[in-house]
């Protein structure tokens, strides 16, 4: 049967390039600033008394002009005065610009704080703006609690203060990335009465399985990261990295910092990008899917994360989004989902808007593993047969090559059944790969890794209990709660859930399955997914088997050509 080594990126076509263009943009990233005009008015440091006496303190950006305004806020514990500064030859940044891959060009006012929303550019669409320093964050009192509900009463509070100013007309939304879309599920489930629109642009919405242990399996890469600097930008009360020590499984400690996304019922707009899948990708997803909210949206992309978000397309989706909900404008709804779909990094196919995710007209295909690294098309084609390899040093192959174009625009499924040997507590990494002429074909990923696979999941075998209230038929949810050792030799069904994605591959195109014990691709921040890095199978063998009645299969979402 066919295996290979664990993939090495910096052999492939393009590497050393790649590696220059990171090395450039890292030294200068492209991101233009100018300076907040005279029109806009600045408040610094607007103090708001919370019940128990804590003072949280915002800036508050107005438009020219009495108003009143509609509100958009933004609540983070990294500093809403870490902006950029003009210096002597250009500006300083914000150093998460030079260490996360900036890939594309972008542009923002000389106001603008990591990962919120400009706010000179809302101010001049009529919109007042709050940037709010979350309990122990920047200059606000107290000791912060991330995720908790503690914080977004705190929002909640400030919401309502908000509302009663008389510049505001009483309606107030949400709007940021990452941690700024996270701090707004929760205090949207609370539904502040003022509160009247969300848009939650790149948030996970369960930190146990989209961030901190995804399928079982310790993420201490980009979350060690992520949990040194908020640490170091904020006075925090409870310590998440002891406290994800303390908790390996999914229990109670967890839920608690899991939003009630069914509590949630304003109008939501959630970017849902295809191009973040070791972070946001997922959870954001399961946002749209499962809010209460009547009127919901999906923005779809595979574009870099920060030139998105402040490029004029999604800005444009942003502002008519709140236009309707904020001033209650008669502005057209938009489109229940945004479906952008690539062939590559750089190339949009088409972009056309559909009704629910996954689409109702999927047609739902398995490849079955079969002899000779293949995967066949077909209700047990794959005969019987088997493929062993070392979970530290090798992985699994098998491809498919398409005859004619086909959009595969949803989530995969990969189902396995597999026997271990000299492993102690294996982990297996699925990643799907796109191969044309040959060469592999690169996506944008997460942390602006543009060497990235169409597709990927993991799974802690000894965690591969389903949930059968969260399961659905083509996206299978673990529950993580229960611990069940794989025996040495032990043949055991598992179901590995990948993250979605929207991709054409076009005749002739192959699609390339890899299967191993250790996340495949280094963390070398030039060439490879820095800071990226899962806990690895420490040692033994991986043998996956087929046979009639037990087959390990891939399946598929094709999207029906007309």
């Amino acid at each position: 049967m066919r295996k290979s080594g664990i993939d090495r990126p910096w052999k492939r076509p393009g590497a050393a390039a790649y590696a220059r263009r990171r090395i450039t943009t890292a030294l200068r990233p492209p991101v233009t600033v100018y300076p907040m005009p005279p029109d806009v008015t600045k408040d610094e440091d607007v103090p708001v008394r919370m019940r128990d006496g804590v003072t949280l303190r915002l800036n508050l950006f107005r438009p020219a002009g009495d108003g009143p305004f509609p509100v958009l806020l933004s609540a983070h514990p990294y500093g809403k005065d870490s902006v950029p500064k003009r210096k002597r030859g250009g500006w300083s940044l914000n150093p998460q610009f030079r260490i996360m891959n900036q890939p594309a060009p972008l542009r923002i006012s000389d106001q603008t704080s990591w990962e919120a929303p400009d706010p000179v550019w809302w101010a001049r669409q009529g919109y007042a703006v709050v940037n709010l320093d979350t309990r122990g964050g920047g200059r606000s009192e107290g000791r912060g609690d991330l995720l908790s509900d503690e914080e977004a009463d705190d929002i909640g509070q400030v919401i309502a203060w908000a509302a009663e100013q008389p510049w505001c007309n009483g309606r107030v939304g949400m709007l940021g990335v990452s941690y700024l879309a996270l701090s707004q599920y929760k205090v949207a489930a609370l539904n502040p009465p003022a509160l009247k629109a969300i848009c939650p642009w790149e948030g996970f919405t369960d930190a146990y399985r989209d961030l901190f242990t995804p399928g079982g399996v310790v993420e201490n890469g980009f979350a060690r990261v992520w949990l040194l600097l908020t640490g170091r930008a904020a006075r925090l009360k409870t310590d998440l990295a002891a406290g994800r020590r303390e908790h390996p499984l999914r229990d109670t400690w967890w839920e608690s910092l899991t939003p009630r996304l069914s509590e949630i019922t304003v109008p939501i707009l959630v970017c849902t990008s295809f191009s973040d899948s070791n972070l946001h990708s997922v959870g954001s997803m399961r946002a749209f899917q499962h809010v209460g909210s009547t009127e919901r949206h999906a923005y779809t992309h595979r574009g870099p994360k920060w030139a998105t978000f402040y490029g004029e397309e999604a800005r444009r989706a942003q502002l008519a989004f709140f236009e309707r909900h904020l001033r209650e404008r008669d502005v057209p709804p938009l489109p229940r989902v945004r479906l952008e779909i690539r062939d590559r990094l750089d190339h949009v196919v088409q972009v056309r808007d559909e009704r629910e995710w996954p689409l109702a007209r999927t047609d739902w295909r398995r490849l079955q593993l079969a002899g000779e690294g293949t995967l066949i098309e077909g209700e047990d084609e794959g005969g019987t047969g088997s493929v062993t390899f070392d979970l530290r040093r090798d992985a699994a192959v098998f491809d498919h090559r398409f005859g004619e174009d086909t959009e595969l625009s949803g989530p995969m499924t990969l189902r396995l059944r597999v026997a271990t040997t000299g492993a102690t507590d294996p982990r297996l990494f699925a990643g799907i790969e796109k191969w044309s002429h040959g060469t592999p074909v690169p996506f944008e990923g997460s942390y602006g890794y543009g060497r990235d696979l169409v597709a990927q999941g993991r799974l802690r075998l000894a965690l591969r209990e389903l949930d059968p209230v969260l399961s659905t038929p083509h996206q299978p949810e673990h529950t993580f709660r229960t611990l069940q050792p794989v025996r040495d030799g032990e043949e055991v069904d598992v179901l590995i859930p990948l993250s979605p994605s929207a991709t054409l591959f076009h005749a002739g195109d192959r699609l390339r399955l890899v299967v191993a014990g250790r996340y495949p691709r280094p963390r070398n921040p030039f060439f490879g997914h820095f800071p990226t890095h899962y806990r690895p199978s420490a040692s033994g063998k991986a043998t996956i088997l087929w046979s009639p009645g037990h087959t390990s299969a891939l399946e598929i979402p094709v999207i029906p050509k007309g």
